[in-house]
């Protein structure tokens, strides 16, 4: 980055850690959304890409979420492209183990073979233009070709060898990471949580009971106008209230259940961007968390 940050419109989210030692902003980016239709290929206007990815760093966001399988392997050279040098603050957050064998979803595959992840975690901090990547995700435990416990035990000897500094586990499900935990420290996970889905509470529990940093994907989704109209009853007259967007009390009530979440929302705007880094200074009471919690039964 050539320009300085500019003063941060996040510090009301307040801060996490990861790993004992990264402290960022409970609001980062996800940037998934930054490559092509089905997520194959670069985004069509990069110009506009690099403008909301220097927009982030601008505007206080320290911590960037991807994966060497968005793109393939685009998305990482965009970051590279729009924010190197990077500022001494920032994480960058990847992920190894999908592959994409064409631009259908049908296509997604997961490998864990153990020279398979070392490759993609090497070449993953190439395209970077990083010497380590600081928190290393396995994209999925949905492998078939090698053991969970064998892949966990590859993802440690990388952190042993300094390749990556923490260790990430992204798709997982509770009892998966208290199997990891046994194994190795667990930094962060990442699974699918919004107001919406609900499937994965129980990897939010026991994330929270390990320490572990808990960073929802779709973090901000909710249903279409004329869909759920069961959740626009409830979450309008919130954001009323609060004279916000429901899509902003969505990421405000994930916040508000547990000082370890830590929000990647995506956008291609630089004004949802705003939107979305506002949200952490949205402060609900106990009855608007927990009526927004009530729309949804929660896996125990």
């Amino acid at each position: 980055m050539t320009t300085k940050p500019q003063e941060p419109t996040t510090p009301a989210a307040g801060t996490v850690t990861i790993g004992g030692d990264l402290t960022v902003r409970r609001i980062g980016y996800g940037a998934m959304r930054l490559t092509g239709p089905r997520v194959w290929g670069d985004y069509p206007d990069r110009a506009r890409a690099v403008g909301v990815l220097r927009a982030a760093v601008e505007r206080g966001v320290n911590l960037i979420d991807t994966a060497d399988v968005y793109g393939p392997h685009a998305n990482e050279e965009l970051i590279h492209q729009a924010l190197h040098p990077y500022p001494d603050d920032l994480v960058i957050a990847t992920k190894g183990g999908f592959v994409r064998g064409g631009p259908a979803y049908g296509d997604l595959g997961a490998v864990g073979n153990r020279n398979y992840l070392r490759q993609a975690a090497h070449m993953s901090a190439r395209r970077l233009g990083l010497d380590h990547l600081d928190l290393y995700y396995l994209h999925t435990s949905a492998m078939t070709d090698v053991p969970f416990e064998d892949i966990v035990g590859t993802l440690a000897d990388m952190r042993r060898s300094g390749l990556i500094r923490h260790i990430g586990l992204s798709n997982i499900n509770a009892d998966q990471l208290r199997t990891a935990l046994t194994i190795t420290d667990i930094a962060a996970v990442t699974v699918q949580h919004n107001v919406m889905v609900r499937e994965n509470t129980a990897v939010r529990r026991a994330a929270e009971e390990a320490g572990v940093v808990f960073s929802p994907w779709h973090p901000g989704d909710i249903p279409e106008e004329g869909e759920g109209d069961v959740f626009h009853a409830v979450i309008a007259p919130i954001a009323a209230a609060h004279e916000a967007t429901p899509r902003q009390i969505a990421l405000a009530w994930q916040l508000h259940l547990g000082p370890r979440t830590l929000l990647i929302p995506g956008t291609t705007s630089i004004r949802h961007l705003a939107q979305n880094l506002d949200a952490g200074h949205i402060h609900l009471d106990a009855d608007e968390v927990d009526a927004i919690t009530a729309l949804v039964p929660e896996e125990h």
